[in-house]
């Protein structure tokens, strides 16, 4: 066989479990966690490597290189086969490519070694993901830590008009930011019903309304709320009209507060902070994106009101 058969015979089986597994992970037993994330993208940089250097005189940048295109088609894969959308497997790139270089260094390692078995070895590694992602689901955690972001912006203009622009707000402009571009719901404007605790506010998104049953309403001090009900978190970019499971119930939005604070010369310090549950793991890498995108969301919401207060 030669190399070039190697690495297409490498491609194409790594790439066939990885996908059986992927919908096993998505939709058999939903669970966007470690197994899906972590350990699926070590046993692609394993396999691959392993089938392509096994008994095969070869280098570590060729078995490298094998892994990093498992790694491509499997992701155009996701798309062509409507499993996922182009802006998820961005986000996930960076996770994927550090496990996937894991990988391939263990497999390397396996065809070099004279005491291990590889393909003995490799088998155990397959039969283990679904095994990894059963636990995943079965093993859920029932307590998710709350999340809390605040951002804050400076505006020149009294407490008494900011509130007014708090409790409802106009019509924001398109998006100019890549992100909510990408398909990342954003905020268009808001809505209230009524006056006071109990009134009904919705801030309507790009994807549907979040809605917003009012908790503490202090003028022009503070406006507090819980969130009832909440649209999808993004539109997916895919050439289908892709709905994966990790649109809804994921991402948790619990509460949200805007808090007005004097400042000298007739300004005010604007404050908005979300609670949230994040059930993506693992947490210390998806945290990230999702306190990012909450900030980018608080910006885009409090900019508009700056400027709408200073007008």
């Amino acid at each position: 066989m030669t190399n070039t058969q190697r690495q297409i015979a490498a491609i194409s089986i790594t790439c066939v479990i990885a996908w059986a597994f992927a919908f096993f992970a998505m939709d058999v037993f939903p669970s966007y966690s470690f197994g899906l994330f972590i350990w699926l993208p070590i046993m692609i940089g394993t396999i691959s490597t392993v089938i392509y250097a096994y008994k095969n005189k070869t280098t570590r940048s060729a078995c490298r290189t094998v892994a990093y295109f498992t790694l491509l088609a499997f992701c155009l894969g996701l798309l062509v086969f409507a499993f996922e959308g182009i802006i998820c497997i961005i986000m996930a790139a960076p996770i994927g490519l550090l496990f996937t270089w894991i990988g391939y260094r263990i497999g390397y390692a396996m065809v070099k070694s004279t005491v291990i078995n590889a393909p003995l070895v490799s088998i155990l590694l397959i039969v283990s993901v679904p095994c990894v992602m059963g636990f995943d689901y079965y093993g859920k955690d029932t307590k998710q830590d709350l999340r809390t972001v605040t951002t804050g912006i400076i505006i020149n203009a009294p407490k008494e008009k900011v509130w007014q622009k708090v409790i409802a707000f106009s019509r924001i402009n398109e998006p100019t930011d890549l992100l909510f571009k990408a398909g990342i719901a954003y905020p268009i404007n808001a809505e209230i019903n009524g006056n006071g605790v109990g009134a009904i506010r919705h801030c309507n998104f790009s994807t549907g309304s979040f809605v917003e049953p009012i908790t503490k309403w202090e003028a022009p001090n503070l406006l507090q709320f819980d969130v009832s009900e909440q649209p999808a978190t993004m539109k997916e970019l895919s050439f289908y009209n892709l709905q994966p499971n990790h649109l809804h119930g994921y991402f948790i939005s619990k509460h949200g507060q805007f808090k007005l604070i004097k400042l000298a010369n007739n300004k005010t310090l604007l404050e908005g902070t979300t609670w949230y549950y994040n059930k993506i793991k693992p947490e210390s890498y998806w945290n990230l994106w999702s306190d990012y995108i909450v900030h980018k969301i608080h910006q885009r919401v409090l900019n508009h009101i700056k400027a709408d207060a200073e007008h």
